[in-house]
């Protein structure tokens, strides 16, 4: 019975001793890691640069009401414009560069050769010869009305009058399109170059010209598009067209703003379906329009199809440690970026972006690292291995 009871008695001081042992455990695991969030990562801001690092506040966004559609930037065919010229001639002065900003009527090149020289001599003879043949028309008429000239002598002087009207007036109509004064031309003053003028108000696109070269009747010289104008075109499976609506609001991205989201407004739902694949085009108004947008730029957007929101993160702010998930605060001062983790719940991820649910209210001006969180963690796990501070 002794053996029996000191045997036992072991067992619970040993039972005691584990139990203590694993508390301890507990406990400094637990301190380890209250440190560790208390002391943060630290990044000097010239880490952070070469990082990319992109901080930010938190945003609610659509996750599942919306409709994924992918299209071009465009413009209206009334903002586009092709300048070319009426005559054969040579470019002898170019007024503008690629992507140069223009007005209606501003003149973008100069052009010579000798027909705009001999059209003008054209006109000037046939206006002055006119002038001397409708006097003479006017001396007929008298003639005739008083029973002095013959009716013949009229006719002939008032046909003759007529063609060179005509023909006064089409070279008239050519000299306007060429931009020639043609007040000062009827003073003799024949232009030796003319000038092509901008038909729109926008920005020069292509320069289609060298100077001193010559240029036949109708060639494409300038493109000027008029890019305030621009509109997001987007294309709509059949399967979604019976969601979509004018007035619905449109979230994308477009090549060369990969990371800036913009905001567009339906205003327009084609009424067929183009082929291969079948799909509507839905046009939109961009709200809040940046950097350098150009007509043909590809862009890949959500169409909101429903108003329910969600706090929202980019998925490269999260990352996974066991079965937990955190986001990264930060802080910033003089020197450096301070990044302490905040664990999160997530929900769905779409396009690029989780849907997170936080575990604690935060201020709603605190700030994450919206992207390099696996990279934060990996600097964690670095200062907890072998004390790395920065």
């Amino acid at each position: 019975m002794k053996t029996l009871g000191y045997t036992f008695l072991c067992l619970l001081l040993i039972s005691c001793g584990n139990n203590s042992a694993e508390t301890n455990k507990k406990n400094s695991s637990k301190e380890t890691e209250e440190h560790h969030e208390k002391e943060g990562i630290h990044l000097s801001l010239a880490q952070a640069e070469a990082l990319d690092l992109k901080v930010d506040t938190l945003t609610q966004r659509n996750m599942d009401g919306f409709v994924e559609a992918n299209g071009r930037l465009e413009v209206p065919p009334q903002n586009e414009a092709t300048v070319t010229t009426i005559v054969g001639a040579n470019v002898v002065k170019i007024e503008v560069i690629e992507g140069d900003e223009v007005k209606q009527g501003e003149v973008v090149a100069y052009l010579s050769h000798p027909n705009i020289i001999q059209l003008q001599t054209d006109y000037l003879e046939a206006f002055h010869n006119q002038q001397y043949l409708e006097k003479e028309y006017e001396r007929q008429k008298k003639l005739y009305e008083g029973g002095v000239g013959s009716g013949m002598n009229f006719q002939k002087s008032e046909a003759d009058y007529q063609a060179k009207k005509g023909l006064v007036s089409g070279l008239k109509s050519k000299l306007k399109l060429l931009n020639i004064n043609l007040s000062n031309l009827e003073k003799g003053n024949i232009q030796e170059r003319v000038a092509l003028r901008s038909p729109i108000e926008g920005a020069v696109q292509k320069v289609e010209v060298k100077t001193g070269q010559y240029v036949q009747p109708q060639t494409d010289l300038f493109e000027i598009i008029n890019t305030h104008h621009v509109h997001a075109d987007l294309m709509v499976y059949e399967k979604d067209v019976h969601k979509i609506a004018v007035d619905q609001k449109i979230k994308f991205t477009v090549q060369s703003l990969p990371e800036t989201e913009l905001s567009a407004s339906i205003y327009s739902i084609s009424k067929t379906f183009e082929e291969s694949p079948k799909a509507v085009h839905v046009h939109a108004e961009i709200e809040n329009k940046k950097g350098n947008l150009i007509p043909g730029m590809y862009i890949q957007g959500r169409i909101l199809t429903e108003n329910s929101t969600t706090l929202a993160i980019p998925e490269s702010a999260v990352v996974k440690n066991g079965d937990r998930f955190y986001i990264y605060k930060a802080e910033k001062n003089e020197n450096e970026w301070s990044f302490s983790p905040l664990e999160v719940k997530t929900g769905k991820t779409n396009g690029g972006w989780t849907a997170i649910q936080l575990l604690e209210k935060q201020p709603q001006e605190t700030q994450f690292a919206f992207n390099n969180a696996y990279y934060l963690q990996a600097e964690a796990e670095k200062g907890e291995g072998g004390g790395h501070h920065h």
